[in-house]
């Protein structure tokens, strides 16, 4: 098995698309980092609309988009690559500009806004993961998936920052922070269609109808594994503020921490473990991520004084945890997947992980009401399944090619 032992910066960047390509990620990001932390305040404050209503059209949005995704791995299977990749901001820039153009009051017009959004942030991934599949191979492509979303949490914090420093300025800071996204989103479109990547496709018409490798543990684990995305968001806020009654500046602080460490940690660590099988990475992610949640628990049974400390403690190994899940889940899929049907595989793995994203706040909010026993407990419990799961899930990509293989020396 072929590991990568080096971490060569110019490799990377040619593995992950390009210089241009990485600008667009850059770009794209900070554009993002500008404006979906404060949607919901434009809504509430731009808009004059209720936070409960608001809330509801984010997530009606997020959840929707999700339905464009059969019809994106379709076009991905046709041989697209940077064009699904430009598609997905320019939907994004149709949504900023539906943003600006609503008004006071109007609750449909931000709903749809959301909606454009939501299909944008939704078919990003599953495009970005096929193009780097189609110019970096093997281990390569691995580290060029971490480095990517190395770079593209540097530029969602970045731009976080900056609109924080900027909401002083009101609801028209808002407005001003929503143009500057659109046009990011128009710049990095712009520099991801110039790419001009495109795969090869199938000349056999019966391999373009095989379906995509199942995958059903993967894709079914896959929708607990991704909570952890939302714990530094919800969960630790949450139990640290209400139940803790510890300052907000501790979630802050580990929300920053969780940050800086995706940024330096994604590819080294990913780059370490590329010795061992994705397979038996992915089920250790679950193992950590485990492990931290019970840690979660003892900590916050510490009390007011060492109880914030210990959680700040702690939430480092889940942030190892969600290192190495982010490293090893995409890499497995690509690497599971022929090539001619990646695009639908991507697609299936991001509906599972829209999914559990979307469901995660209520689902976390629901189990913190009963304890933190409730909260820690069964989020372990549910990742020691889903861990298990993966770790014995047979190679359904390499099963299916097998079986045509045979099917057609028999034939």
């Amino acid at each position: 098995m072929a590991t990568t032992t080096k971490i060569r910066p110019r490799a990377l960047v040619r593995a992950s698309g390009g210089p241009r390509y990485a600008v667009a990620l850059a770009v794209d990001a900070l554009g993002t980092g500008l404006l979906r932390p404060f949607l919901l305040l434009y809504g509430v404050m731009v808009l004059r609309l209720s936070a409960p209503v608001t809330g509801i059209a984010m997530t009606v949005g997020a959840v929707v988009g999700l339905v464009c995704m059969p019809a994106v791995g379709r076009w991905l299977d046709r041989g697209a690559r940077s064009t699904v990749v430009a598609a997905s901001m320019l939907v994004r820039v149709l949504g900023v500009a539906l943003l600006l153009a609503t008004p006071t009051g109007d609750i449909w017009l931000f709903a749809t806004a959301a909606l454009f959004l939501g299909i944008g942030n939704q078919a990003w991934p599953a495009a970005h993961a096929a193009l780097v599949a189609t110019v970096a191979h093997g281990r390569e492509r691995d580290a060029a998936l971490a480095g990517g979303r190395a770079l593209r949490n540097a530029g969602l914090g970045a731009g976080a920052l900056l609109a924080t420093a900027c909401l002083a300025g009101g609801t028209t800071a808002l407005q001003a922070l929503a143009a500057v996204t659109g046009l990011a989103y128009l710049a990095a479109a712009a520099l991801a269609w110039s790419v001009h990547v495109h795969a090869a496709t199938a000349k056999d018409r019966d391999r373009d109808d095989e379906p995509a490798p199942r995958m059903r543990a993967l894709l079914a684990a896959n929708v607990i594994y991704v909570f952890c995305l939302n714990l530094f968001e919800i969960a630790l806020p949450l139990v640290l503020v209400t139940q803790m009654h510890a300052s907000p500046v501790w979630s802050a602080a580990i929300f920053v921490a969780n940050t800086v460490l995706v940024v330096t940690l994604q590819v080294p660590v990913t780059v370490l473990l590329s010795r061992f099988p994705r397979q038996s990475v992915l089920a250790l992610s679950g193992v950590v991520l485990a492990a931290s949640y019970l840690g979660f628990l003892a900590a916050t049974s510490l009390g007011h004084g060492w109880g914030a400390p210990a959680v700040a403690a702690v939430a480092g190994v889940c942030t190892l945890g969600e290192i190495i899940y982010a490293g090893s889940a995409t890499a497995l899929v690509t690497a599971l997947a022929p090539a001619h049907v990646l695009g639908r595989a991507l697609a299936r793995f991001q509906l599972s992980t829209g999914f559990g994203l979307a469901v995660s706040p209520a689902v976390i909010t629901a189990l913190a009401s009963h304890g933190s026993a409730a909260l820690w407990g069964s989020l372990a419990g549910a990742t020691l399944l889903s861990a298990a799961a993966v770790a014995t899930e047979k190679d359904h990509g390499t099963r299916l090619s097998g079986h045509r293989r045979r099917a057609r020396a028999g034939s």
